[in-house]
């Protein structure tokens, strides 16, 4: 995909493994065409211009880690970048990007980061960009990476990753990636014409699915945990949305709420790594789903996404009344769990 200086700008988008198809029709629905795959978690496409509409509309994604812009450099090493073409149109690019997002510190990322020639690299950028340098927690995060014919330069467009959401002010171990609860709410309405319905969170945590939701369709939610330290910290996060989402306490196994009540369930149930054990899991799981079949109305939906893969593969074929609509694999914390999408017959 050679790049076209003067007219369409490159951007790549960086997907979690997994959910790059979802991601490319998420892209398109926001006006976004022509993603071309570059890795498992990665794809490039143009837009016209990088202006604030284009700035704010990818800025709604919420299937993508982060939006870079890409600029290529046919330079034999990093040294050449110093030079004033390129540096003229390296800083360039960051400045139009403090404009837009309000970027007020960068960081470096590159292999031989810590040498002489990108020390220098840093102390010119700061000095032509005003922003500070910052290793750590610096907004604008540049990668330099080689190419084929050269080297490219990532900026990412925003100051953090869109992964990470602003609602999110309390964590508890082993929470829910928010991208992942995006993808997973997002498969339940595949194939539908619309969001009407009544939606349960089972085991919600700190409420990532439940926030998700609301993000995604507007519409109210309601929210269960047996632990009532996670349903503090889910109140906290849905703060904002205290009219629209309900929470209560229960059993996974035994929610008091009559047959047929929702006709969307989602859950993040314990893996038995960081939450849980294997031998309760076992225990749990066949309750769990034999509940969740009983409170979905016929037709109605279950995603889940669990660690736990043989388990499931054992139990879910022998799961009267839900059957298997999709199954894939992401990537989630150093694991490789599955998300399942049911539906009850």
């Amino acid at each position: 995909m050679p790049e076209q200086r003067g007219s369409a700008i490159t951007l790549e988008a960086e997907v979690l493994e997994g959910l790059l198809p979802l991601a490319e029709a998420e892209a398109a629905e926001l006006g976004f065409i022509g993603f071309k795959p570059v890795t498992d978690t990665s794809a490039q496409f143009r837009v016209a211009s990088l202006d604030a509409p284009t700035y704010r509309q990818l800025s709604r994604a919420r299937l993508v880690v982060a939006f870079h812009q890409l600029l290529r450099f046919r330079v034999p090493r990093p040294r050449a970048l110093l030079g004033d073409e390129h540096f003229r149109r390296l800083t360039g690019a960051a400045r139009q990007l403090q404009q837009l997002g309000g970027h007020r510190s960068f960081r470096i990322s590159a292999a031989g980061a810590d040498s002489a020639v990108f020390q220098r690299l840093t102390a010119e950028f700061s000095r032509s960009t005003g922003l500070r340098h910052d290793p750590d927690e610096g907004e604008l995060l540049l990668r330099f990476r080689r190419s084929r014919d050269g080297w490219e330069v990532l900026l990412r467009l925003t100051p953090r990753p869109l992964s990470a959401r602003a609602w999110r002010v309390c964590n508890l171990e082993g929470g829910l990636n928010a991208t992942i609860a995006a993808a997973m709410n997002r498969l339940l309405l595949e194939g539908r014409d619309s969001a009407e319905g009544v939606y349960l969170n089972a085991m919600c945590g700190s409420g990532t699915l439940l926030a998700e939701w609301c993000a995604l369709t507007g519409r109210p939610a309601t929210g269960f945990d047996l632990s009532a330290s996670a349903l503090d910290c889910a109140r906290d996060n849905l703060a904002e949305l205290h009219d629209r989402v309900e929470l209560f306490q229960a059993d996974a196994a035994a929610v008091p709420r009559p047959d047929a009540s929702f006709t969307f369930i989602s859950s993040d149930p314990p893996w038995g790594d960081d939450i849980g054990n294997h031998e309760d899991n076992a225990r749990l799981y066949p309750a769990f789903l034999a509940e969740a079949e009983r409170l979905l109305v016929p037709g109605g939906r279950l995603v889940l996404l669990s660690h736990e893969i043989k388990l499931l593969r054992r139990l879910l074929p022998q799961t009267r009344g839900l059957s298997v609509r999709r199954e894939l694999r992401v990537w989630h914390g150093g694991h490789r769990p599955g998300i399942w999408l049911l539906q009850k017959q």
